[in-house]
Formats: structure tokens, C-alpha cells, sequence
């Protein structure tokens, strides 16, 4: 991590002045299991605190623990009552569906490049690239995602780098460009970044 940090704060001024402000990298990982993707799908377009609840009920309803066969033990009722939503049911049932059938297999995603891992995740219904890059930083700990379509990510850049709009993911791909090899250190650190107080803007050097 030291190589990775050390990286980052000299390629990019900015950033390491999040990274001073922020402190130590302490990125919360979980293993890559079905109960993590489905996990990923309760939180989409939600607040932490109202998926974490209803996320909660669905592991109480699943027994304690949420597994492809206890969501297909489970009605849509009991899974309705648990706060999920009638699109959001039909993903997690299609992922269950995807995992007893054997046509997602989470032992082979690790030996898997970033890119088929996405295309894997992404043929299931209600994943999207969001989904597929949180799973990759999250749950296959993989050191260089970016993911530019994320809200935090372009809050973050907005507010960092003085930017008047929202950056699109061709601004975002062109800005990290140095982050690389360690986009997902780079992004843990924008996340945190919305959660101190903000630092005095710093102006970054063109290199000639």
C-alpha cells in the first residue's frame, strides 16, 4: 500500500492533499459471494441507512443468512414485506436463478481479468457496470477500477478539482490517467474525501 500511496501523491497534487486530509487507507472488504452481490443490489440508488435496514430484514426473512437457495425458498410476499421493491426482487431471484443453475460460479471470477468479470456480472439482470465495479473493488480486491459513472466519485471531483458541472467518464478516464495502476486506492480516498473538511484548493502543475 505504501508503493501505492507514494504513487498517487506523485502523480497528482490534488490527490495528495485528499490523502494527507483523509489519513490511512482502510478499505472494508467482503468475500465475493452470492450475499455480497445481492447485498450490492438492496444498496443501489438507496441511503446506507434505509438499505442497510431493509437489507436486515432480508437476511432475517432468509434465515439468518442469504444464499441462492434461501431466496429461492423465499415468496415474493415475504421479500415485498422486507422493503424490496418489485424490480429489485426479480434481480435478486434472476442472480439466485444465474448461481443454482451454475451459470455464475463466484470460485472462477478470481482467476477472471477485470473486463470478463464485468461482462460475467453484467448479463444479469439489475448489474449493471456500477455494480460489477463495486464488486471488483469490494469483493475481488482488485487494485485499478475506476468507476466514472459513480455519484460520490464525480461529487467528489467536482468539488476537489474546482470543476464547474459534474465530470463525465471521459473526463474522469482523462484525469486518472496518472492514478494508474491504483484507481481503486485513488477512488476509496475521493469517497472519503465528501466526508472531512474540505482543504484549500490546489492548483495543479502542467508538466512541460
Amino acid at each position: 500500500m505504501k508503493k501505492a500511496l507514494t504513487h498517487l501523491k506523485k502523480s497528482d497534487a490534488i490527490l495528495a492533499s485528499i490523502i494527507a486530509r483523509v489519513g490511512p487507507y482502510r478499505m472494508t472488504y467482503r468475500d465475493p459471494t452470492f450475499e455480497a452481490l445481492a447485498r450490492s443490489i438492496v444498496f443501489q440508488q438507496l441511503s446506507t441507512k434505509a438499505a442497510s435496514t431493509i437489507y436486515g430484514r432480508l437476511e432475517e426473512a432468509a434465515g439468518g443468512k442469504i444464499t441462492p437457495e434461501a431466496i429461492q425458498g423465499l415468496t415474493v410476499g415475504e421479500m415485498r414485506r422486507a422493503g424490496l421493491s418489485k424490480q429489485k426482487i426479480g434481480y435478486i431471484r434472476d442472480l439466485a436463478g444465474h448461481a443454482l443453475e451454475g451459470k455464475l460460479v463466484f470460485e472462477r471470477l478470481h482467476a477472471m481479468p477485470d473486463e470478463e468479470v464485468i461482462e460475467v456480472l453484467t448479463d444479469i439482470k439489475g448489474i449493471g457496470v456500477w455494480t460489477a465495479h463495486m464488486f471488483l473493488m469490494f469483493a475481488l480486491r482488485r487494485p485499478n477500477v475506476l468507476p466514472t459513472g459513480d455519484f460520490g466519485i464525480r461529487s467528489a471531483i467536482k468539488q476537489a478539482y474546482n470543476k464547474r458541472a459534474l465530470p463525465k467518464p471521459k473526463h474522469i478516464e482523462k484525469l486518472a490517467k496518472s492514478w494508474h495502476p491504483y484507481c481503486s486506492v485513488a477512488s476509496w480516498y475521493l469517497w472519503r474525501s465528501l466526508d472531512v473538511p474540505a482543504a484549500p484548493a490546489v492548483r495543479r502543475t502542467k508538466k512541460h
